[in-house]
């Protein structure tokens, strides 16, 4: 365990921080991990081992160690960085990029006047493994959550009804909802009304229309036929039909010799 290893990494523990790294090594063999080498990138000849490699306490402010679970399914590349008297471990898993991060104070789990003493040296040692195993080895082994967020796209889309049509002007009239409520054509100020909705569904325009002013007149029917104009049948049911002058007798209109000739400027007449 890991007194062996203290006791063979034991000459070139020098420092409280070194004897913490020993420990944190510890525990990620004890989790299936083995140890690479150090530095950031692979070196010759490299095998896993549960010992650390020669020159792990080179660089005197930064720890860099690469390692690989037993597996072969995660390698993990552990930097530990002095921040006054706490140490902060950075793991990164290559494959997956997670990061997890631990912070720890080295007074809490070594005794400095003890680096000779195995026995002596580590304290709280439970809490050690606690914080390493939350803090790193359940971040890194726990797989990836999927998304639950849609795209807002998606979200859009499924607000709109069935039959939307993007291109259509206005779009349809979603079933079981109510039409909006036009003013009525008999109000006074329908006037101007289709300039607002320029698509239809409103009464009244720019010009007054005596026929259409007041009381709203019966629709005709152009496949009855039109007395003296047209014979039953003679327009389609349900084709657009323009009339081509006033329907009917007696209906009133304007008349159409009500304007003097053309060229004719005598205003008197």
């Amino acid at each position: 365990g890991l007194e062996p290893l203290y006791a063979w990494a034991r000459a070139a523990v020098s420092r409280p921080q070194d004897a913490l790294i020993c420990g944190v090594h510890w525990e990620l063999v004890r989790h299936g991990y083995r140890c690479l080498g150090a530095g950031d990138q692979p070196g010759p000849n490299e095998r896993k081992s549960e010992l650390l490699p020669a020159g792990w306490e080179a660089n005197k402010e930064v720890y860099t160690l690469r390692y690989k679970s037993t597996d072969d399914a995660r390698e993990l590349l552990l930097k530990a960085i002095m921040v006054e008297d706490s140490m902060i471990l950075n793991v990164m898993d290559r494959s997956s990029q997670k990061v997890a991060d631990v912070t720890l104070a080295v007074a809490d789990y070594v005794s400095p006047e003890h680096l000779d003493d195995f026995h002596k040296v580590y304290k709280n040692t439970e809490e050690l493994r606690t914080r390493i195993a939350s803090g790193i080895i359940a971040p890194l082994s726990a797989p990836a959550e999927k998304t639950k967020k849609e795209p807002e796209a998606e979200k859009k889309d499924a607000d709109l009804p069935r039959d939307y049509d993007p291109l259509r002007v206005p779009p349809r009239q979603p079933t079981g909802t109510r039409a909006p409520s036009w003013p009525s054509p008999l109000s006074p100020f329908a006037v101007g009304g289709e300039d607002l909705d320029p698509f239809g569904g409103r009464s009244g325009g720019m010009v007054m229309d005596p026929l259409r002013s007041g009381f709203p007149q019966p629709g005709i029917d152009p496949s009855s036929g039109i007395p003296g104009r047209l014979p039953p049948g003679a327009v389609p049911p349900g084709a657009r039909f323009d009339p081509f002058g006033p329907l009917g007798a007696g209906r009133s209109g304007p008349d159409p010799d009500h304007l003097p000739p053309p060229g004719y400027d005598d205003m008197f007449m």
